[in-house]
């Protein structure tokens, strides 16, 4: 079956994000889904916690999840798929969020940001997967909002990313049990920032073997596409990682009253972590830099390598063809035309001409 190239381009999820007309116009505050449906139906789960408590559900609406705005508990609720326009109406109405803030939710290509406010604080970051071949990077948004004592998360659509920290909360770790959104909300940032981090290290193991192995033994058009396409997933991991550098250095000073200063402890490790990443990121781009360097300062080399031969080459027969055009004229009374061994002579000078310049040439090393 053909398919059209508009078809394709719609069906696509972009990885470089532009805005879309449809887009241009709508007031601030309206609720919209920007992105590429990834899921048919948004799934409600939650877990409220305690220290010696934990309980974990599956929601079919909103309207289920008001127990959970004033209990004395911790509740993490995650929504799987944010495109259900409804379903972001009735959450903003039941935790009283502004629009503007579930907007941004539904907005997939937003730049990762932070917005505090008296009672929440919205962060909004790229969670980056790499597919099956290794080679390119995808990306998903996350989006949390911290209040006093429930932890929002949206999520594109369903997964085991966040699953190491469901199994500390369902084996009832002390340090994350007795914590509150503050916490969890750093737990699973540390997540998306190792995630960051090891991307990083498996793209930096392809152009570390690149540059000890593959600049000498690939041929020049394959090692000219693997650093093109190397220095793209690089500029795209630029696009999502430097911005959350920014975001974790406004949350490390963030006054808001919903970070405990425990947590304050924890988010400076974040810190750490997304400045190490981001050093990976200008380190590898540096090294992919430099391999593009040598790859042309090679393949000028061998030009010039090859116009020298072709040059010498040239030089050698320059005298001989001359030689050869001179008494290939048709001139009865040419000197030494009718001599006996005129022929060989000719063939003498020749050779004995050509081997001269050769041994002059490797002598100047010019070859």
């Amino acid at each position: 079956m053909k398919i059209h190239l508009q078809d394709q381009i719609k069906s696509r999820i972009p990885r470089f994000i532009s805005k879309k007309k449809e887009e241009i116009g709508l007031p601030p505050g309206a609720l919209h889904f920007r992105g590429v449906k990834r899921m048919e139906k948004s799934l409600i789960r939650a877990i409220d916690y305690s220290t010696d408590t934990l309980q974990e559900y599956q929601f079919e609406t909103v309207d289920e999840l008001i127990k959970f705005r004033d209990t004395p508990t911790t509740t993490w609720i995650n929504i799987d798929g944010v495109h259900d326009n409804e379903l972001m109406q009735k959450l903003a109405d039941c935790f009283k969020i502004d629009p503007v803030i579930l907007d941004d939710v539904m907005n997939t290509g937003i730049r990762p940001k932070i917005v505090e406010q008296d009672d929440f604080i919205f962060i909004s970051v790229k969670m980056l997967v790499m597919d099956e071949t290794g080679e390119k990077v995808n990306y998903e948004q996350l989006s949390l909002i911290i209040t006093p004592s429930v932890l929002l998360t949206f999520q594109e659509r369903k997964g085991d990313f966040f699953e190491p920290v469901r199994n500390r909360l369902r084996q009832m770790r002390k340090r994350i049990v007795d914590s509150g959104p503050d916490y969890l909300a750093f737990a699973l940032l540390d997540i998306v920032i190792d995630n960051y981090i090891f991307i990083l290290s498996a793209f930096g193991d392809k152009i570390e073997i690149l540059e000890e192995k593959g600049l000498l033994e690939k041929s020049d058009s394959e090692v000219l596409d693997i650093i093109f396409r190397y220095k793209k997933e690089l500029s795209y991991l630029v696009k999502n990682i430097k911005p959350v550098r920014e975001l974790i250095l406004a949350f490390s000073k963030s006054d808001s009253d919903l970070i405990s200063e425990k947590t304050f402890f924890h988010i400076t490790e974040l810190r750490n972590n997304i400045h190490h990443a981001t050093e990976l990121l200008d380190n590898y781009r540096e090294i992919l830099s430099d391999q593009l360097n040598i790859y042309h300062t090679t393949a000028s080399s061998k030009l010039n390598d090859k116009m020298k031969f072709l040059t010498i080459f040239s030089v050698i027969f320059i005298p001989l063809t001359f030689i050869a055009g001179v008494y290939g004229t048709n001139f009865d009374n040419l000197p030494e035309l009718h001599f006996k061994y005129s022929y060989f002579i000719m063939w003498g000078i020749m050779v004995l001409l050509a081997v001269t310049m050769m041994i002059f040439f490797k002598r100047k090393k010019w070859f």
